[in-house]
């Protein structure tokens, strides 16, 4: 999944970023409520991780922006104020889960896989045929046995099998991708790991087909 962290400390900033990267996320941060916005109004997000007490344009009006252009990503709320009325202009502003500081990383951990559950509908393993990707241990199964995936192979199938037997636009996947890599994803790149991730399902029974022109889909074969 791709994630955002709006965070003005650079010190909790990089310690949720860090804990979400080794939870197998790719992760974007933004240190101010301005960067927060433009990044929200170009790229797609799984979810978003808000502070509200943000310099530049504060969280409350980030998050109202981005519901204005349609942004469904699902935002957990960060903020020192835990007053009953801060809350629920949080709510308010389109918020789907409220946090206050101090907190466990586990806690917020927790709360973002279940957001990112609700978001897309799904529960914490997807399963098409023998192939299992539990999205929680950041793992995959095929047959039962481990299959061990890089990050971005593993993003792309993650992807796949978030919406089985529908076409993922090249630009999508692509996107997911790039956030795993300090460059951007080169022009042939991700026809290097559609294909090497192919061949490490040979034996599962799925089939990733391209659909030229727009993109690609997971199905297995009698479907």
């Amino acid at each position: 999944m791709r994630l955002l962290v709006v965070e003005d400390d650079p010190t909790l900033r990089d310690v949720i970023g860090r804990t979400l990267r080794d939870a197998g996320h790719a992760v974007d941060v933004a240190e101010d409520g301005t960067r927060a916005d433009a990044m929200l109004a170009l790229d797609p997000y799984d979810a978003v991780v808000l502070d509200l007490n943000l310099p530049g344009i504060d969280g409350l009006e980030v998050l109202a922006r981005a519901r204005r252009r349609g942004v469904s990503a699902p935002v957990l709320v960060l903020t020192a104020r835990d007053t009953l009325d801060d809350r629920i202009r949080g709510l308010d502003a389109g918020g789907d889960d409220y946090l206050v500081k101090p907190f466990d990383l586990r806690e917020l951990e927790a709360r973002l896989r279940a957001l990112l559950r609700r978001g897309t509908g799904a529960g914490a393993r997807l399963e098409i045929g023998t192939v299992v990707l539990d999205t929680a241990a950041r793992r995959v199964f095929v047959g039962g046995e481990p299959l061990a995936l890089p990050p971005r192979e593993f993003a792309l199938l993650e992807a796949l099998m978030l919406q089985p037997g529908k076409v993922v636009s090249k630009a999508k996947l692509a996107t997911q991708l790039s956030a795993w890599g300090d460059e951007p994803l080169a022009p042939n790149a991700l026809e290097v790991f559609v294909h090497r991730l192919r061949k490490k399902l040979e034996a599962s029974g799925l089939e990733i087909r391209t659909m030229r022109g727009m993109g690609y889909m997971i199905e297995k074969p009698d479907a």
